[in-house]
């Protein structure tokens, strides 16, 4: 099982860049691993550092200035080829969600597959949303999944967003699809039993 997620509060990390594709969030040179470890410190691997492997100091993620669990990123968030490892790169990097307008569909499945949690928001809050966070670097998202919101800390900016049901009950209760198998184990004994 993998950590439960129902409420989050966190800085965020923006990145208002637009069409972020899979290789760009984790280069076709590192899909060679057959397991999670280590793809975190190959996110966005070619804007973070130069080819000599040094930290470049205007990408958002090397700047003291942002941190947080929260990626908010620009519309059409995971295009591109589908690559389960885009999603394992954002979670060992260490983020829990990824805001955004828009979301490719594979990209949003293989994230809510692996615990990462999506959240589209309308352009006018994920304006908001990079708004404060360039006025306030400290500026704490909150999102609460079971009621499916979320607010910018201290104001009146908050959305609603939609999440399928058995998603939804999966990341609460840490579940892959496998675990939730296990969890209904007896009513589908009980069900092949009838």
């Amino acid at each position: 099982m993998r950590q439960k997620f129902t409420t989050l509060s966190s800085t965020a990390v923006p990145l208002p860049i637009e069409n972020i594709d899979t290789d760009q969030i984790i280069p076709a040179r590192f899909l060679k691993a057959t397991t999670r470890e280590g793809f975190g410190d190959n996110l966005f691997r070619d804007w973070r550092y130069d080819k000599d492997g040094n930290p470049k100091e205007d990408f958002v993620m090397n700047s003291p200035r942002y941190k947080g669990e929260i990626l908010v990123a620009g519309k059409n968030f995971g295009c591109g080829s589908s690559r389960e490892h885009a999603a394992w790169a954002i979670e060992g990097a260490g983020f829990r969600a990824v805001i955004s307008s828009f979301f490719a569909d594979i990209f949003r499945n293989n994230a809510l597959n692996n615990g990462l949690l999506p959240v589209v928001v309308s352009e006018k809050m994920l304006a908001d949303i990079f708004a404060a966070i360039e006025s306030d670097p400290n500026t704490e998202l909150f999102i609460d999944l079971p009621a499916q919101t979320i607010e910018i800390a201290g104001t009146e900016s908050k959305e609603q967003f939609e999440i399928a049901p058995y998603k939804k009950e999966c990341l609460m209760n840490g579940y892959d699809d496998v675990d939730f198998l296990v969890s209904i184990r007896q009513e589908i004994e009980s069900f092949e039993n009838r």
